[in-house]
């Protein structure tokens, strides 16, 4: 018996499903040097464009040239440089809870807060669209674990009525296939009448949304209570790298104590923290870039619903396209790169079967005029494309 690698790869590549790696030979921004070809970008997370500022270029630099390079060893031997320490006390103003605690991924951090939390004879109970890294988070923490419906308070009460021991509740703050926002006033509603905990990760929440960029618990304005384990990452509208969880004196403790992902891993190099409370900064008090991009992200829905796209439901950045069929979402992602212009086709199984997309995204450094570029490409390739064949 041997692993038929070969036959592995054949299939998916037989259902359009396989992936390759673009490579960027440019800084992250709207025009990007994708293999070789100057492209105009609309799949970058860099929602706020602070991830090429020259001021968080500038503080890396300083940082570097103060702290050095690397982290040197874990947070808990010698790893906890005082940029480190400065960034978990803004990040924990930030989300106006009394601490928070630096990750060096978003994947450690989901990873680490569910495991640490929940265990045998304890319950975990997920939205069935959240990110890969909940769901295995969830999977791997040895608690029973079910998925309710998407977005579905009434699905999670029913599954919360079965639950055993403690109980997490999980959930994507804006989901980032789809772009719509969790329901967290009925989510935390049906939470806490089961006293159990509701996490949430908002990894796309954090700068686009809130009166202050924090988020969709800001959103909503809920409070700690309401969201006990809050999650963020860096690398989206913040510019930089890493994430972080914030919650109570007791969440925090009991993470460094127990999340494995944050024990046994090598801090995060504490220039990224200088960088990263530039950043912080800039998207506390630049409110231009949140207002900027709104407008945006209206203009191009109106524009979409003027060429007959089929949009999805949100209003953050994340503008999927439905296309259905995976081998029509390739090619439309083809033939826009053929006319300069680079969006992500979506398949399985990252997504549902049968729902593949083309995943528009939005940032603070597009312009209205780059926008306008994209909506006159995606109506030039639906009207060559042509209607989607008839399966009847």
């Amino acid at each position: 018996m041997s692993f038929d690698l070969a036959a592995r790869l054949a299939a998916r590549r037989a259902e359009n499903l396989y992936r390759q790696r673009p490579l960027l030979e440019s800084p992250q921004g709207p025009e990007v040097v994708v293999d070789g070809q100057p492209l105009l970008a609309f799949c970058s997370n860099d929602y706020l464009g602070l991830a090429n500022h020259p001021q968080v270029i500038e503080a890396w630099r300083a940082g570097a040239s103060r702290w050095g390079v690397g982290g040197g060893a874990s947070h808990l031997v010698i790893g906890h440089s005082t940029p480190h320490h400065e960034l978990e006390e803004a990040l924990a103003d930030l989300t106006g809870r009394p601490r928070a605690l630096l990750f060096t991924t978003g994947y450690m951090a989901n990873l680490g807060a569910v495991t640490a939390l929940v265990g045998q004879g304890d319950t975990v109970l997920e939205d069935r669209l959240n990110h890969a890294s909940l769901l295995d988070a969830g999977l791997l923490s040895g608690a029973r674990f079910n998925r309710y419906l998407h977005n579905d308070a009434q699905s999670l009460a029913n599954r919360l009525e079965k639950a055993i021991g403690n109980t997490l509740v999980v959930t994507d703050g804006v989901f980032s296939m789809d772009g719509d926002i969790a329901d967290l006033p009925a989510l935390a509603r049906q939470a806490k009448a089961r006293g159990a905990w509701l996490m949430v990760d908002d990894a796309h929440g954090f700068g686009p949304l809130g009166a202050n960029g924090g988020g969709v618990v800001e959103h909503f304005g809920l409070s700690q209570d309401d969201v006990p384990v809050l999650v963020g990452t860096l690398g989206k509208a913040f510019g930089t790298a890493g994430a972080f969880v914030a919650g109570s004196e007791a969440l925090i403790e009991t993470l460094i104590q127990f999340a494995r992902p944050y024990i046994y891993t090598t801090s995060q190099p504490p220039a990224l923290a200088c960088a990263t409370l530039k950043s912080l900064e800039l998207l506390r008090t630049e409110h231009w870039r949140r207002e900027h991009l709104q407008t945006l992200i209206r203009q191009f829905r109106e524009g979409a619903g003027q060429i007959g796209l089929q949009l999805m439901d949100s209003f953050t950045p994340i503008q999927p396209i439905m296309i259905g069929d995976a081998g029509r979402a390739v090619r439309l992602s083809q033939m826009l790169r053929e006319r300069g212009l680079m969006v992500t086709a979506i398949r399985p199984p990252t997504v549902p079967a049968g729902s593949a997309r083309l995943r528009v995204t939005l940032t603070a450094a597009h312009s209205e005029a780059q926008v306008q570029l994209l909506l006159n490409g995606l109506a030039d390739c639906f009207q060559e494309l042509g209607p989607e064949p008839s399966h009847a």
